[in-house]
């Protein structure tokens, strides 16, 4: 999947946040621990670092949620980063994205921690993060 194509499905995907753009994507691919794993309708953007990796990013195309195809990409970003040696993986979501945390705890993400006012969605409003995590066998 190219920056564009990932770009384009965030653009769709992201009603509860600014998604990302192209050269949003492609500067932190330039980073040498970055990677952009994808299945035919979505991505995850992350980085790996000392054994830790972290979810920048997961979207998936809404003509192709609940399809399969965010869970193919979540599968080959674990993949990838096993590949590279990550023991734990991190992300942060907001904690009123009521389906990404469906996902994220079916796929066994914990939280482990809270991040206040985190979000700004609207002006004048705030919304926590949650920092979830996996730790890889």
């Amino acid at each position: 999947m190219t920056p564009e194509q990932a770009a384009d499905i965030s653009a769709r995907a992201y009603k509860h946040m600014t998604p990302w753009r192209t050269d949003q994507i492609e500067a932190s691919l330039e980073q040498p621990f970055a990677l952009l794993s994808a299945s035919d309708h979505a991505f995850v953007l992350g980085q790996v670092i000392a054994g830790e990796a972290e979810i920048l990013a997961l979207a998936a195309d809404p003509e192709h949620q609940r399809t399969g195809a965010a869970s193919a990409a979540l599968a080959q970003f674990l993949s990838d980063i096993a590949a590279r040696e990550a023991r734990t993986v991190f992300l942060e979501v907001s904690e009123e994205n009521t389906p990404a945390l469906a996902f994220y705890k079916a796929k066994r993400f914990a939280q482990v921690g809270r991040r206040p006012g985190y979000y700004h969605p609207a002006p004048g409003k705030a919304v926590d993060a949650l920092i979830l995590k996996l730790d890889l066998p």
